[in-house]
């Protein structure tokens, strides 16, 4: 019993840096389909809800003392602003899973001032959603897929 805890835990805490981490560790870890995405979208959920609330505080106080000040308009700011441009909160938290991180996504959305309910809620569904589809089609092909790879 204690080891199973102790390897949600772990793929929680490795889900709250790279959501796919999730559905395929759950899945090598032989936990249930529903296990498999609640400690999914809680991993991304409790990333979200940290740099959410904390992200301020992080950036002020830890990051400032490792990191050299940056110029306001570079190259990969102008991208995140073109990113909110064209996709807005919706797209933005429906991109997160796929191509960033839940990190980088929820950065990417409180630095533009949203508000921290529609933060919340967007990510919510979003993480919700995602778990699901990769839930299921690393569940429903895992073994077929794995089985051409081992003998």
């Amino acid at each position: 019993m204690e080891a199973e805890i102790l390897k949600g835990i772990t793929i929680f805490l490795l889900t709250m840096v790279k959501f796919i981490a999730g559905p395929t560790l759950g899945y090598a870890a032989g936990f249930s389909f529903i296990t498999t995405v609640l400690i999914t979208t809680g991993g991304m959920m409790a990333s979200v809800l940290l740099f959410t609330y904390l992200g301020t505080l992080l950036r002020e106080k830890v990051l400032s003392r490792f990191l050299k000040p940056r110029k306001l308009f570079n190259k990969k700011n102008r991208r995140f602003v073109s990113i909110w441009r064209k996709y807005g909160l919706a797209g933005v938290s429906f991109l997160t899973p796929l191509i960033l991180t839940p990190i980088g996504g929820t950065v990417l959305v409180v630095s533009f001032g949203t508000p921290k309910a529609k933060v919340i809620i967007a990510m919510l569904i979003s993480a919700t959603f995602w778990s699901v589809v990769f839930t299921a089609g690393i569940y429903l092909l895992g073994t077929a897929f794995l089985e051409k790879f081992i003998p």
